[in-house]
């Protein structure tokens, strides 16, 4: 496992926010460094000047002592309280900035890549880059101090003690080194609670995924029932975190205890001087107080090192859907993004395309689907892709959509390969209808116009889809609303919905995957019908199907195959 840096450069790229923030915790953390140095100063000019001298002079003589340590207490409790606001503010700054640009490179991840991080992207962006907050909150800023506070104190004490500085100089490598032995014990435990969390997540979805078909076929109870299941995997989460925790509160008292014993040896040594002559009162108050504070900024790290943990094992699970530079240019989006910044063509919206399918072949878990498939989906044309299950039909419109990559072979449109077409441009041409549809949260008609539905089209699309039927029975029409996914409507429901908005769309290219999968036979014939007038208008319509009126629409069938990959015994 690669050793992280104290400061991650990545978080400072990604997160601009972040960078005044870090300016103004130097700042900060130098300021602190004089509030303490004049602190104790101050503090043992008075003390030792109203022991020793109590009658030569009198408490007001002490009053320029005074007030520098009044102020300088003051400003420390000001920085300290300026600092922590300014951090929240910035932790909650950076994890939002963070989080935004993983949903939009989540969101721009191929469908197969996406599908496999779903429940990552999840978890990192739920619950996990929150952890951030206590890296920005707590761990830099102790960070900073322990660069500031601990050189320029000893080498104060060591100006008034020389014995005492070398005491600290011989003891204060010991915490960093114990810090270090630490770290290697838990590396990458931060890491494999996330990964546990993941897990987690992605067995009760699982789970819940599979309610429906356990409860038919009557498996739902047992001895290893759903809450059964469900309880054991709360509870491996439980005892890997106790187990973390654990880790922490005695790192945190090996840490303390070293700290404590090493004042102990300071103190020791000054009070022996003391009492046989050998030193001044001034100089051994000074070297007493500030001998703890060289110690805290370290102690103040090594407690807060696994606070910051989750959050940065989160950001590197973020950094990585990022890609190495912003924007996500090297992640799996970026790289599409990459190749088709390259050429910026001004297509005419409105315009037909003419796609040519040249030997596609996509490699997939046990083989390639499709293999080596050749077509050409012309405009004014109805051309079905049909094929058994697996063999990549849906695949092939993906890469079409500029979604998915091909790993051989290429998809040219209008002559120009897909990769390198403007995909914002391209998606404008497009009338997408997938196999599961989306709708966003809102009315019907908002999910209707998502692709520029004009009015004068609805009501045929309507009575093409039945959708019709379906508005008659609900009380407020197209201003019903639906939730996410489309929420409050049924399945079938759903899939009328998203195809009268294909249907209706002013686009000049279809590309509609099973459309007629839940319709009868009649709303089928009425479908397909609406689907060829759009081909008799001009468009490129391509639809994947299986069944033989499906099949009797369209003006080319293409069998699509795959090949599976031979497993080596």
């Amino acid at each position: 496992m690669a050793r992280r840096a104290p400061i991650d450069p990545r978080l400072w790229r990604y997160a601009r926010s972040a960078r005044p923030y870090l300016v103004l915790t130097v700042v900060f953390s130098a300021l602190t460094t004089v509030a303490v140095v004049v602190t104790a100063v101050a503090l043992a000019r008075v003390l030792a000047g109203v022991i020793t001298e109590p009658a030569a002079r009198g408490f007001g003589a002490w009053t320029p002592e005074l007030l520098a340590l009044v102020a300088a207490l003051t400003g420390r409790a000001v920085i300290a309280w300026w600092q922590s606001r300014l951090a929240h503010r910035a932790g909650a700054s950076v994890v939002a900035e963070l989080e935004r640009a993983v949903l939009a490179a989540g969101a721009a991840l191929p469908p197969r890549e996406l599908e496999r991080r779903r429940t990552e992207l999840a978890v990192v962006v739920g619950t996990g880059l929150g952890g951030l907050r206590g890296y920005l909150t707590g761990y830099l800023p102790a960070l900073l101090l322990a660069v500031f506070v601990p050189p320029i104190v000893l080498a104060v004490i060591a100006l008034h003690d020389p014995v005492s500085g070398g005491i600290v100089l011989v003891t204060l490598p010991l915490i960093p080194i114990f810090m270090v032995l630490i770290g290697l014990l838990t590396q990458g435990r931060a890491a494999a609670t996330l990964a546990a969390t993941t897990r987690l997540s992605d067995q009760v979805l699982d789970l819940f995924a599979g309610m429906p078909t356990l409860r038919a076929l009557g498996r739902e109870g047992g001895d290893r029932s759903m809450a059964g299941v469900v309880a054991e995997l709360g509870e491996s989460l439980r005892v890997r975190t106790m187990r973390t925790l654990r880790i922490a509160f005695l790192s945190s008292a090996v840490l303390e205890l070293l700290a404590t014993l090493s004042v102990a040896l300071v103190a020791v040594s000054i009070g022996l001087r003391l009492v046989f002559g050998e030193m001044g009162l001034y100089a051994g108050l000074v070297a007493l107080i500030l001998a703890p504070e060289v110690y805290l900024p370290l102690r103040t790290v090594g407690e807060r090192f696994h606070a910051a943990q989750d959050g940065m094992a989160a950001a590197d699970r973020a950094f990585a859907v990022l890609g190495p530079e912003p924007g996500g240019s090297g992640g799996a989006a970026g790289s599409r993004t990459a190749a088709a910044a390259t050429v910026r063509r001004a297509e005419r919206p409105a315009a037909p395309a003419l796609i040519e399918l040249e030997r596609l072949s996509v490699d997939g878990r046990s083989g390639a689907a499709p293999f080596a498939l050749s077509a050409v989906l012309r405009p004014g044309a109805v051309t079905v892709l049909t094929g058994p299950n697996g063999c990549g039909k849906s695949t092939a419109l993906q890469v079409i959509l500029g979604l998915a990559a091909p790993g051989s072979g290429r998809v040219t449109v209008d002559g120009t390969d897909v990769t390198a077409l403007d995909p914002e441009q391209w998606w404008a041409r497009l009338a997408w209808l997938p196999q599961r549809p989306v709708l966003v949260p809102g009315t019907l008609r908002e999910n209707v116009e998502l692709l520029g539905a004009h009015p004068v089209d609805l009501d045929a699309a309507c009575a093409a889809t039945g959708f019709d039927q379906v508005l008659a029975e609900l009380p407020n029409g197209w201003d019903t609303v639906v939730g996410v996914g489309g929420a409050g409507l049924s399945l079938g429901q759903r899939q009328r919905l998203a195809l009268t908005r294909v249907l209706c769309a002013d686009r000049p290219v279809l590309l509609l995957d099973e459309p007629t999968a839940h319709l009868d036979a009649a709303s089928e014939a009425a479908v397909l019908a609406a689907i060829r007038e759009r081909a008799v208008a001009g468009a490129t319509v391509v639809v994947v199907g299986h069944r033989e009126s499906v099949l009797a629409a369209g003006d080319t069938v293409v069998e699509v195959s795959a090949r599976v990959a031979e497993v080596a015994p």
